[in-house]
């Protein structure tokens, strides 16, 4: 038997994360109790490495290697730039909160850079085994990390997550498998030369279709699949769900951009429909739940399945504009929902956690700053000028116009109003009551200015949008 060795290059950054991972764990057993902060700095030091190979390697040109498993190209690196930069934000925001309660340690982040290892292999698959091995590897990391806190809330939550997920993943894999059956192959790029031929059953591949479309929304929190999220988002720690809710969305738009564009995308006019219902289905659940909402994590489960239902939008358009507005709309959310969290995380301390919409009360009167940062971050959430959020929805809506959809486009819009509302109350919260605490807010220096520099974004982005607007499109032209 001849074996060809793999042209590795492309796959430098998940080989180095991987080596980082135990490297992380081995120093962690070795040195943890005397150097508590080694693992975190180490962690630190393997996403710097993946940015620098990634940058590195990086071409206009399509590279696939490993017999086609894998694919190196334009999307795929800045998916994985911005992954990295996302997760390197978590871990600043994430460090002292995990420290008072006694999470620091090699568990968190080897679970972590786990994760961000899914997130790459899924960002790059061009395979359906591929897709599957990356999703399977980010999950797995991710029901752990909901459990690590040990409290009957966070194992609750860890056992819904994980019983769905695998409900999720079932779906996922028949879905697949019907599709193996129809074209004989489960590469990617094949798939899509099969269902151009027309030597298909028709029929089984809509089947497959229809399970594949439902294992990706339980993924993306995308109604009627959702039903996990909420209770997710309070169960598990803070810091963990601040990295749930951030950069796993920026690989499961990888995902679909690589199972339904790139896949599927000659079947555009099947999983059109599916996406108009479980867009509005989203964006109808997600406002109108977050509106009863009295817990500030509750609230932003169901406004991250609303945002999920807009950002499907662009997804339905399918054209090379939809799917520039959708990538903007994903990575303008993952930056807003960072800087959300982090303020949530700061608004929490040893021995209390801030989880009630009362905990924003007079914050304007506690510190000014940071109720300036919370007022950007709700305002591009709602989607108010001149936050770059307004400009998040103004691309998707002109994609949804662009394919004819004007009565979606009118549906979004009001849906959109609606969930003005649930934002702009923690604004009227923070200046127009009474704080119920006087306790000070002292972030580290590294927060501080990582949190400032994330709120001012959104306000810089709303002045100079083309900026990220150019960078999606160039993505996408080059990939799709």
């Amino acid at each position: 038997m001849n074996f060809t060795q793999p042209d590795l290059a492309p796959a430098y950054p998940e080989i180095f994360l991987l080596v980082m991972v135990c490297v992380v764990l081995l120093a962690d057993i070795a040195w943890g109790e005397k150097k508590p902060n080694i693992a975190y700095l180490l962690a630190q030091v393997a996403l710097s490495g993946c940015a620098l190979i990634t940058f590195g390697t990086a071409a206009p040109d399509v590279v696939y290697t490993f017999s086609g498993m894998f694919v190196d190209d334009a999307m795929a690196d800045i998916l994985k730039m911005l992954v990295y930069i996302s997760v390197a934000t978590v871990l600043v925001y994430s460090r002292t909160y995990i420290s008072v309660r006694g999470m620091l340690g090699g568990e968190f982040f080897g679970l972590a850079l786990f994760a961000t290892l899914g997130m790459m292999v899924m960002i790059s698959a061009s395979h359906f085994m591929t897709l599957y091995l990356g999703l399977e590897l980010l999950s797995l990391s991710l029901y752990a990390m909901v459990a690590l806190r040990r409290s009957v809330e966070a194992t609750e939550a860890a056992i819904k997550f994980f019983v769905l997920g695998a409900l999720s993943s079932g779906f996922l894999l028949y879905g697949m498998s019907m599709v193996y059956g129809a074209t004989g192959t489960l590469d990617i790029t094949q798939v899509t030369g099969i269902i151009q031929s027309g030597a298909i059953n028709h029929a089984v591949l809509v089947v497959g279709l229809v399970f594949i479309v439902a294992g990706i929304s339980f993924k993306l929190y995308v109604a009627p699949f959702h039903m996990w999220a909420p209770d997710v988002y309070q169960g598990a720690p803070t810091a963990v769900v601040l990295f749930v809710g951030t950069a796993p969305n920026l690989a499961g738009f990888g995902f679909i951009m690589r199972l339904l564009v790139e896949g599927m995308g000659v079947m555009s006019a099947d999983w059109q429909g599916m996406l108009i219902i479980l867009a509005v289905a989203s964006m109808l659940i997600g406002n109108l739940a977050a509106i009863a909402q009295t817990n500030i994590k509750r609230m932003l489960a169901y406004s991250t399945i609303s945002h999920m239902g807009f950002m499907l939008l662009g997804i339905i358009g399918a054209d090379g504009n939809g799917y520039t507005a959708a990538m903007f709309y994903i990575l303008i959310y993952v930056l807003m929902a960072l800087g959300t969290f982090g303020i949530i995380i700061l608004l929490s301390r040893e021995g209390f956690e801030a989880e009630k919409l009362d905990d924003f009360k007079g914050l304007n009167q506690r510190s000014p700053w940071y109720a300036f940062i919370t007022l950007l971050l709700m305002f591009s959430m709602a989607g108010i000028p001149p936050t770059v959020g307004i400009y998040a929805k103004l691309s998707v809506l002109q994609a949804v116009l662009s394919a004819g959809h004007v009565w979606l486009a009118v549906v979004a819009v009001l849906f959109s109003l609606i969930g003005a509302f649930y934002y702009l109350r923690i604004v009227k919260l923070m200046y127009f009551d009474e704080p119920e605490t006087n306790a000070l807010i002292l972030p580290q220096g590294d927060v501080k200015i990582l949190l400032s520099a994330n709120g001012l974004a959104v306000l810089a982005f709303g002045f100079f949008p083309q900026v990220l607007i150019g960078l999606c499109a160039y993505a996408i032209q080059q990939s799709i």
